[in-house]
């Protein structure tokens, strides 16, 4: 039975995933609600991602230092956190920040609509729900971050530069240098965003999912709330590990 279930669900995922990109016309009604949560799930990311991604380069340069200072390669330190940052960690963690900053709220927003009735009233005034309050999210989503992790991997790097060339003493001629030789635009800097557009898409469609379908009640939306941070926190990690198994042989 709980083999059957799960394949239903899949069933109506991908369903509904289908029914996110049918509803997703551009029109200029579209666009402003897309300007609109770009801002709010967005924008209004920007201030955790910035100290999440300088916390994490501090911690970087400093166990990386204390690793690489015991083999004589401590002039590797930037290539360390350059390569870190941008094949692994940071389309991974601003996916895991969004998911808990904004993947939550637009659960928590879709599952207070289906409590209050407005998806019903939406069905009833002939305005299909998905495309007004799903699609606009979703694109946001996708959208917004890859622009999270840039931002993501820039406040790490300045904040580990600041420290290894400041406080370590680090020769800076050695930082910029071997940072620019040693990471790829292509490689490694264009699969952090495309890894970032599918954990931002994986993100909002879960959280839109398990909102959209949750049951009608306060204690629904609280649980479709939970329910969307686990799900995707999970997911994203399942599949950073299956385009890193492709991306990088």
């Amino acid at each position: 039975m709980a083999f059957v279930e799960a394949t239903r669900q899949l069933g109506r995922a991908g369903l509904f995933t289908l029914s996110v990109f049918r509803a997703s016309k551009p029109t200029p009604d579209f666009f402003r609600e897309l300007t609109r949560e770009i801002y709010k799930i967005g924008a209004r990311s920007l201030p955790i991602i910035a100290v999440g991604g300088a916390f994490v380069g501090l911690v970087l340069t400093l166990q990386g230092y204390r690793t690489l200072a015991t083999f004589g390669a401590s002039n590797s330190l930037s290539t360390l956190l350059g390569l870190s940052l941008y094949r692994e960690l940071g389309p991974v963690l601003t996916a895991l920040l969004f998911i808990g900053r904004a993947g939550s709220s637009i659960a928590a927003e879709l599952g207070l609509m289906r409590a209050t009735d407005q998806i019903t009233a939406l069905g009833l005034m002939a305005i299909d729900p998905v495309g007004k309050a799903v699609a606009p999210r979703f694109w946001a989503a996708v959208l917004s971050v890859p622009l999270l992790t840039g931002f993501f991997c820039s406040f790490a790097i300045a904040a580990s530069y600041l420290e290894a060339v400041h406080v370590i003493g680090l020769d800076p001629g050695y930082f910029w240098p071997a940072l620019k030789d040693n990471v790829d635009f292509v490689d490694d800097f264009c699969v952090a965003l495309l890894k970032s557009g599918v954990f931002g898409a994986t993100s909002a469609l879960v959280a839109a999912y398990v909102g959209y379908h949750a049951e009608p009640t306060i204690e629904g939306t609280s649980v479709a709330t939970t329910k969307a941070v686990v799900n995707a926190s999970l997911l994203v990690l399942m599949f950073n590990f299956v385009m890193s198994a492709l991306l990088f042989r």
